[in-house]
C-alpha cells in the first residue's frame, strides 16, 4: 500500500531490547501505517551507525545521542533508565588502582554511557591517573581481563550477573557512584529517531513501543525463544534477571525524574568537555 510508511528500526540484541521489541518485530501489535525494516546489533555498532545517519529509529548510549542531537531526537518510550544497573568495573581480585601504575582499560566502545561514566568516575576518584582505554565488544571484555591483555574491564549488560564466575571482583560500580553524586537513575540506553521525521510520526513510533512493552509484560513467554536466539549468555535465569532489572517504568515512560536524570547526565558531560551543547529540544514529543 501506498500510505504505507517504512522505517528503518535497529535495537541491540540483549534480552532488554529483544523483550522490548519482540511484538513489534513479530507484529503482534497494530501499526496503522508503519512497516518496519529491522536490523540488530550491539549497542556501540549502533552508536557508530546512527554517527551516519543510517537509521530512521534507533537504540543508542545516551553518551552517543549526546554528540548526535542535531541529526536524532530522543523518544520518551524504550530506555534502559535505572537504579543498581549501571556498568561495572572488574580486574582479577589482586588488581589495584595505583597513581603511578600505567592502566589498560577495555571498554565496550568510545562512545557508551559505560565509557563517559568511567571518565567521569577517574576525574574524580582518580584525577592523576591517564589509562589507555580500548574499545572492544562488551562480550570479549571479561575474557580480556582474566588472560591479562587489559588490567581493568569496564561491564555491562549480561556481564554483571556473571563477572564473580568468571574469578572476578568488581572494583567499583559506576552505577551507584553516578546515583551517590546525583541522587537520580543512571540514563544508560534510550530509543532516538531521526528529527527531520516530525513529531507527529514520533509520536506514533513512541506509543507504538509502549504498546509493544504491555505486551510483552503482559505475554512474557511470547518472546522466549526470539529473545534466546540473539542473547549472549543463554541461561534462562541469567536473561530473566538482565529483562527484570533494564526493563522497568523508566522504559515505558521515562518521566520528569528520568527527564532530570538525562539531562544532568548530559550538563556534566558538557561541562567535561566530553560533548557537543545543542540548542535543538531534546524530546522529539513535547509535552507528554
Amino acid at each position: 500500500m501506498s500510505d504505507i510508511k517504512t522505517l528503518s528500526l535497529a535495537f541491540s540484541s540483549c534480552p532488554n531490547d529483544t523483550y522490548i521489541f519482540h511484538a513489534i518485530a513479530a507484529k503482534l501489535v497494530d501499526a496503522p501505517g508503519l512497516d518496519f525494516e529491522i536490523t540488530l546489533g550491539d549497542v556501540e555498532t549502533l552508536n557508530q551507525a546512527a554517527a551516519q545517519t543510517r537509521f530512521d529509529v534507533t537504540k543508542l548510549s545516551f553518551a552517543a545521542l549526546g554528540n548526535l542531537r542535531e541529526e536524532y531526537t530522543l523518544l520518551r518510550t524504550g530506555a534502559a533508565l535505572g537504579r543498581g544497573c549501571g556498568p561495572l568495573v572488574v580486574a582479577k581480585p589482586e588488581t589495584e588502582i595505583l597513581p603511578n601504575k600505567k592502566l589498560r582499560v577495555a571498554v565496550p566502545g568510545f562512545s557508551t554511557t559505560a565509557c563517559l561514566l568511567f571518565r567521569f568516575f577517574l576525574k574524580e576518584r582518580y584525577p592523576g591517573i591517564d589509562p589507555e582505554l580500548v574499545a572492544m565488544p562488551f562480550e570479549t571484555i571479561m575474557p580480556s581481563v582474566i588472560n591479562g591483555e587489559s588490567d581493568l574491564g569496564v561491564i555491562i549488560h549480561e556481564g554483571r550477573f556473571v563477572y564473580q564466575t568468571m574469578g572476578l571482583s568488581c572494583i567499583t560500580d559506576l552505577g551507584a557512584w553516578w546515583e551517590e553524586q546525583t541522587g537520580l537513575p543512571i540514563p544508560l540506553g534510550c530509543i532516538a529517531i531521526k528529527r527531520g521525521l516530525g513529531a507527529e510520526l514520533a509520536t506514533r513510533v513512541e506509543d507504538l513501543i509502549k504498546r509493544s512493552i504491555l505486551h510483552a509484560n503482559e505475554t512474557p513467554e511470547a518472546g522466549r525463544s526470539y529473545i534466546k536466539a540473539h542473547a549472549q549468555e543463554l541461561d534462562d535465569r541469567v536473561i530473566r534477571e538482565h529483562i527484570n532489572l533494564y526493563v522497568n517504568d523508566f522504559s515505558s515512560h521515562m518521566g520528569r525524574e528520568g527527564e532530570a536524570a538525562i539531562r544532568t547526565f548530559f550538563q556534566k558531560a558538557e561541562q567535561a568537555g566530553l560533548m557537543q551543547s545543542c540548542d535543538q529540544p531534546l524530546f522529539a514529543c513535547q509535552g507528554r
